[in-house]
């Protein structure tokens, strides 16, 4: 969904469009390559790359592009062709190359402060949850916009990626499962190419699907052995709760459907025992399925976790007919074949962890090397994708790693995901 409707010329090019360069990140010598023009210089550097044409987004430019100028006739821009001058503010010399060093720098700058976008998104996903019984219109209006830039972003962006955040300000303490929840359905709703409408209901219903967990025992909630056949059925009892809090506090009534529905699968297990599989709402099946994975990843019991790898193995072996087959291959496509969060062993023998990952290339994400002569809080991070030498040769455990690698990548016990297009990467 790359939004071609809104193809222009670069010659209507002006200060204040809102631009995506649809390049590799090396092609071009922006920090990013979706950015809001603000000088005639940005616009020269711009037209000395050789696009033709590019993608611009109405909704976050601050003006219209110029008017398209008149294509001259076959002869006469056969006869003037010597005499045509560039226009006076372009630079006709080449654009220097940006050494690989400095857009490494770039790179660890993007993912900085991505995180730091993740921790205002994650505040505010968890004062709407927290407060929804209390202020239900403004827990229900934060968690609006929150959903809506996020939709934005997975639908409007066409290279945006899914990262597991590994930084310098974020810690397992961040960890969220509704954003978990929230990130990964809206990915799902990018691969589906859903529609916007339906993909701020999806992300309303990911953000609250589990708040009738307000009325179940803490004791319960927080139990890491299995549960009792008794506490199993008061747990269960949260889908129903969130269904009925959902019509209390005025959200869309098919949100409160996909609430009460969100623990039906489609081999007919889960519950409410009488929902039928083939009756659920398609947009609950995308919860259901992304929770089951996240619960996966991140169960209370953290020595029972799933990485990222063995989840969606374990998933798509075994698990098969407890999900629609179609979305849990979409899932796999959004997430990739070595999920971030994941520790792998590169084909140099030098351990990383994946931080980024774009579906187009899911054997070739962004990983951060093990570098003991590199500062832990400025990693070298690298893109697979421009190291065609490099590969992954296997997936690893946290517990597989040595000891010495494991303290500097230090992988999170909770594995927390973001999405922002301002990671640069190519399509």
């Amino acid at each position: 969904m790359n939004n071609n409707n809104n193809l222009i010329d670069v010659s209507q090019l002006r200060v204040g469009l809102y631009v995506h360069l649809d390049l590799g990140w090396m092609d071009h010598p922006f920090t990013f390559s979706n950015f809001k023009v603000k000088d005639e210089t940005q616009i020269s550097t711009i037209q000395k790359i050789g696009l033709k044409k590019l993608r611009y987004d109405p909704k976050r430019s601050d003006c219209e592009p110029l008017p398209k100028a008149d294509a001259p006739t076959e002869d006469a821009s056969i006869a003037n062709q010597d005499e045509v001058a560039p226009p006076a503010h372009i630079d006709p010399s080449p654009i220097a190359p940006i050494p690989k060093q400095v857009r490494l720098k770039q790179l660890h700058h993007a993912l900085e402060e991505s995180e730091k976008k993740f921790l205002v998104s994650c505040d505010v996903v968890r004062k709407a949850t927290n407060n929804i019984l209390m202020t239900p219109q403004a827990s229900i209006q934060q968690a609006a916009l929150t959903v809506d830039d996020m939709v934005e972003t997975a639908l409007m962006e066409g290279d945006v990626a899914i990262h597991a955040l590994n930084g310098n300000r974020s810690s397992d303490a961040h960890y969220l499962h509704p954003m978990n929840v929230t990130v990964l359905s809206l990915m799902m709703a990018k691969s589906i190419e859903m529609s916007k409408e339906d993909a701020r209901l999806l992300g309303m219903a990911a953000i609250f699907h589990d708040i009738g967990k307000i009325e179940i025992s803490g004791k319960v909630l927080l139990k890491q052995a299995p549960l009792t056949k008794q506490e199993q059925l008061h747990f269960e009892q949260h889908s129903e709760i969130g269904a009925r809090m959902a019509k209390e506090v005025g959200l869309p009534a098919r949100v409160g459907k996909i609430i009460l529905q969100h623990h039906v699968h489609a081999d007919g297990s889960g519950y409410p025992k009488q929902i039928k599989p083939e009756l659920t709402d398609p947009l609950a099946n995308i919860i259901a399925l992304v929770n089951w994975y996240d619960n996966l990843c991140n169960p209370n019991d953290h020595a029972v976790a799933k990485t990222p790898y063995e989840a969606l193995a374990l998933m798509y072996t075994h698990q098969r007919n407890k999900f629609d087959s179609n979305l849990l291959k979409h899932l796999i496509k959004s997430v990739g074949i070595y999920p971030p969060g994941s520790t792998v062993q590169l084909s140099t023998g030098v351990y990383a962890i994946v931080v980024s990952v774009n579906p187009n290339k899911p054997l070739r994400p962004y990983v951060m090397l093990h570098d003991p002569l590199a500062d832990r809080l400025e990693p070298h991070i690298i893109d697979l994708r421009e190291e065609p030498s490099i590969s992954i040769s296997q997936c690893l455990r946290p517990n597989q790693l040595p000891k010495d690698a494991l303290d500097y990548l230090n992988p999170r016990k909770r594995i927390s995901y973001f999405l922002d297009a301002d990671i640069p990467h190519e399509e």
